[in-house]
């Protein structure tokens, strides 16, 4: 059993910095994969990053290329979620999700693919 807690959000102009984190409880979280998601206001949620169990396989959706960058501390039990170069349309609630993955690091995409969620962390870019 995995719990995630996502803390970093808040209120930031465009163009400014976040760096959410994503502190997970128990003993196998390193054999997990974790994916970030966001949903915005009315939308569905969509995938933002993942990354594996090793930390040696990332992916990221094509809008936050460049800008976003995701990582993991096995030592702390957390993934992060660097955002640079932040736009209105980045504003969202924001959740971090894990799968059982270990010796693998082809990360996933699509939300049904991930087990443990976390609650979201509210992420709002001002224009």
């Amino acid at each position: 059993q995995v719990q995630l807690v996502e803390s970093g959000g808040g209120l930031v102009q465009a163009g400014g910095s976040l760096r959410l984190s994503c502190a997970a409880s128990g003993r196998t979280f390193g054999s997990h994969a974790v994916g970030w998601f966001r949903q915005a206001p009315g939308k569905e949620r969509k995938f933002v990053a993942a990354i594996s169990w090793s930390g040696g396989g990332t992916y990221y959706e094509d809008s936050v290329k460049g800008r976003f960058t995701i990582s993991r501390d096995h030592a702390k039990n957390t993934v992060y979620l660097q955002m640079n170069s932040l736009k209105p349309e980045d504003t969202a609630v924001y959740y971090c999700a894990a799968a059982y993955r270990p010796y693998s690091d082809y990360v996933r995409a699509g939300d049904y693919e991930y087990d443990y969620w976390g609650q979201g962390t509210q992420v709002t870019v001002s224009s």
